[in-house]
């Protein structure tokens, strides 16, 4: 792992960071988007923001961001936005969510796997 500032990985961040804005605001009424596609798109926000920054291992780190979406998610189990102190409605409080679900799991999961896909996919062709 080393560090190297990507400015397409940070445009694609940002890119996909407006698409989440976009459903938790404008598509929030749509239950599919905002419960699911938000979920698998979250997953594909992580991974760009750190290769924003860093050249690592591809499979690691999307090995690496699915550990992490799913101790997020078992630390909604737990309640732990409310015993940080985290007011409902605040920034934190929405970052780390307060309610767990095997399906967000699930969603992480086929986030991850559809990234997979396509890192393979595209390093099959550039090596081509």
């Amino acid at each position: 792992m080393k560090f190297k500032f990507s400015a397409k990985y940070l445009l694609l961040t940002i890119l996909i960071f407006l698409v989440e804005v976009l459903i938790a605001t404008v598509l929030k009424d749509n239950f599919f988007i905002r419960a699911y596609l938000g979920d698998v798109i979250v997953v594909m926000l992580l991974y760009t923001f750190v290769k924003s920054f860093l050249i690592i291992d591809e499979t690691k780190l999307i090995l690496g961001i699915l550990v992490f979406s799913c101790l997020i998610e078992f630390a909604q189990y737990f309640k732990i936005a409310d015993k940080l102190g985290f007011q409902p409605g605040s920034l934190m409080y929405i970052v780390i969510g307060n309610s767990f679900s095997w399906i967000d799991i699930l969603c992480y999961a086929v986030g991850s796997l559809i990234l997979y896909i396509f890192i393979k996919f595209k390093s099959k062709n550039e090596s081509d």
